[in-house]
């Protein structure tokens, strides 16, 4: 550490940079782990209120974690396997699609014609659905290899459930944090566990009322598409309109245009009915990142962990900016990103309370 001291300005900065890349390096080549530890800590945050709930009726901390791990169990396996057999009957279904694709590209054309456009370009012959499932087809996961992926999430979050408590009341005790210090990084932590539980409960709200909306219409593999709202939209401001482009699409193929205008009609809706509130409750507690700092996280973590590195974006910028705030020599970062007031406001609160 002396030796580091000793150096100049710019060796330590470009050391900085290169601890950095190597970092990111390792991220990209061992992101199958990264993501499994990462959907372990946002499981993890999800289960400890049900883990505190359970533990004050009198039930034991083992006790309480085989409830809360079988409910888990089934729910993320149910998930799956519905995920999973929804998928395979639209594969099988591609022709039939393929017709419809064939019949609505023969309209559109037909119709840009008679206002003198060429249509050379979007001819049905041009559009095969098959081509765009073997491009998809090296991201799919099976489902014997999706279930041992879950095993594996499940197991290291029933050990993190019993473990994180137990780090609280060390990190209390450590020197190296200030008591004053501890407390605002505590808060900062259950607004993040808050803002965790609240995105996942809005939705699973969202996705059920969106493939329930769609099978009502009787779009194909409506269930499907609840399960892609529900996963999507944890991707800040582009997510859910992602999640819906498959069932727009779909829509048009069953049902034309009007399928179209009502599925972005119930989009509307459900943005109106189900988001609006959810922010508004979420910025009640403060909570608030920079538009600019949010893009550039998706961005970032979508290059290094794919698209699970896009969905949990705002919790891996949030743990991030604890760290940074951990740290006396790096706290400007936070101030720099317009962040700084989180820790603030709340350090503030807690030295009036």
């Amino acid at each position: 550490m002396d030796r580091f001291s000793n150096l100049s300005g710019t060796l330590q900065s470009l050391l900085i940079v290169g601890a950095i890349l190597v970092i990111v390096i390792g991220m990209q080549y061992t992101s199958y782990v990264v993501n499994l530890l990462l959907i372990s800590l946002i499981l993890t945050i999800l289960a400890l209120p049900a883990m505190e709930m359970l533990t004050r009726r009198g039930l034991s901390d083992l006790a309480a974690l085989g409830v809360i791990s079988i409910v888990a169990a089934v729910v993320l396996i149910v998930m799956v396997v519905i995920t999973v057999h929804s998928f395979e009957i639209l594969i099988s279904d591609l022709p039939t699609y393929q017709e419809d694709l064939h019949m609505r590209l023969s309209e559109l054309t037909a119709a840009l014609a008679e206002f003198g456009i060429d249509t050379s370009l979007i001819s049905p012959s041009s559009f095969n659905l098959g081509d765009v499932v073997t491009a998809i087809e090296p991201y799919a996961i099976g489902l014997g290899n999706a279930l041992m992926y879950l095993f594996f999430i499940l197991i290291t979050t029933m050990f993190a459930v019993l473990e994180i408590p137990k780090i609280t009341e060390r990190l209390k005790h450590s020197p190296v944090l200030k008591p004053g210090q501890f407390v605002g990084i505590g808060r900062m932590s259950k607004l993040m566990m808050d803002f965790v539980i609240v995105r996942t409960e809005a939705n699973m709200i969202h996705g059920f009322l969106f493939g329930l909306s769609l099978s009502l219409m009787g779009i194909n593999s409506a269930v499907l598409w609840g399960v892609l709202t529900f996963i999507l939209a944890f991707i800040p401001y582009i997510g859910l309109i992602i999640a819906a482009i498959p069932a727009i699409f779909f829509a048009w193929l069953q049902y034309g245009l009007w399928g179209v205008a009502a599925v972005v009609g119930i989009v509307i809706l459900l943005n109106a009915v189900v988001e609006n509130p959810v922010y508004a409750k979420i910025a009640s507690k403060r909570f608030e990142l920079p538009p600019l700092v949010v893009i550039l996280s998706l961005i970032v973590w979508g290059w290094i962990l794919d698209l699970p590195g896009m969905i949990f974006a705002v919790p891996i910028t949030l743990l991030l900016l604890i760290l940074i705030q951990c740290s006396d020599e790096l706290r400007w970062i936070n101030t720099l990103l317009g962040v700084s007031g989180i820790f603030g406001e709340e350090g503030g609160a807690a030295e009036e309370e």
